[in-house]
């Protein structure tokens, strides 16, 4: 081979092994161990090495398992057979931010002022979307005792009935429920009595007070103050909520429903009431939520306080100790339509 033939063939030979040894001198970024690839904002793929305490402790964890013959911990796959003794608990889960065991920590890739990029782990936000404040808590109607009208089974006594015939024989009669010995004291006698309607979209007053009509109610007389419940075409069944405000004690109320003709129809005493202490804008009070049916013939509310009742009291705890309200006839309520 003459002279300027190996002339002509060194150009292309040295080039093409400066090639080959770019090519074998190392991998491309993303494939070296220690670095982790990301897509940016602008969609370009960055590179960024993975801090040397974290592989450290990565190296570590793997050394451990290898040392003591434990299996990694195994992902969720779906070629897994899962049973009742493996199954994940989906509470558990939820509570980890739906991270399963096995799983790196969610992170997050930033910039800062420098124009570094860092890397930054989270926890997932577990919590529900009513512990986050987007959506109302459902309402849970107070626990009372509920009396409603039932049809009579009332027949004519045969003749010769003496209606002292039971007393004579020593045979104690069933004794009269609630509703029935409430209906016998009212309400028809109250018709003509002043009433107040019934205020939708805000929170109105209703007042007991020592100029209020009172009655002889079958749980004790009593303040009481009647209310037009709105009409069942605009309002069927709604939730009512009541509020008992503290002023030299706290109304215990009942509630008696009435059709039109001021004839009971339901009857809710009794209430589990829950106390909100004061804050420096608002009074403290008992609150109830209480379902209404206007569909169901119920026309008229008669707010009252049972004897019984005013015997008892509220006890509350305050940064002072445990204190005692006192159950009172006479005081301010206020009521609501709740609205979803």
């Amino acid at each position: 081979m003459t002279t300027s033939e190996l002339r002509y063939l060194a150009g292309p030979l040295f080039a093409a092994l400066l090639l080959a040894g770019c090519q074998s001198a190392s991998a491309p970024v993303g494939e070296r161990e220690g670095y982790f690839s990301w897509v940016d904002e602008q969609g370009r793929v960055q590179y960024t090495r993975i801090p040397e305490s974290e592989r450290e402790a990565a190296r570590s964890r793997a050394d451990g398992h290898a040392e003591s013959g434990a299996a990694p911990t195994q992902s969720l796959e779906e070629e897994t057979e899962y049973t009742l003794d493996n199954f994940p608990d989906g509470d558990k889960l939820a509570k980890a931010g739906n991270v399963r065991p096995g799983q790196r920590q969610p992170y997050f890739t930033w910039r800062d002022a420098d124009g570094n990029v860092r890397v930054s782990y989270y926890t997932p936000d577990a919590r529900t979307d009513v512990e986050k404040g987007l959506i109302a808590a459902p309402v849970e109607l107070t626990p009372a005792s509920v009396y409603h009208r039932t049809e009579s089974h009332y027949t004519e006594p045969v003749e010769g009935y003496d209606p002292d015939a039971f007393a004579v024989l020593g045979i104690d009669q069933e004794p009269e429920d609630e509703f029935t010995a409430f209906s016998r004291s009212c309400c028809e006698q109250l018709a003509g009595r002043s009433s107040q309607p019934w205020q939708e979209g805000r929170e109105f007053a209703v007042r007991l007070e020592q100029e209020s009509s009172e009655h002889d109610f079958s749980s004790g007389r009593s303040p009481f103050q009647l209310i037009a419940l709105p009409a069942d075409v605009s309002a069927p069944a709604f939730v009512a909520r009541l509020r008992s405000y503290a002023h030299n004690g706290l109304v215990v109320p009942s509630l008696a429903f009435l059709d039109e003709d001021l004839r009971p129809v339901r009857l809710v005493t009794d209430l589990v009431l829950d106390y909100t202490p004061e804050t420096w804008r608002q009074r403290g009070y008992l609150e109830a939520w209480v379902p209404v049916f206007p569909g169901q013939g119920e026309r008229w509310l008669i707010v009252f306080t049972k004897a019984q009742d005013l015997q008892g009291q509220t006890v509350i705890e305050t940064r002072h100790g445990p204190k005692t309200i006192p159950h009172v006839r006479f005081g301010e309520l206020g009521i609501a339509t709740f609205e979803d």
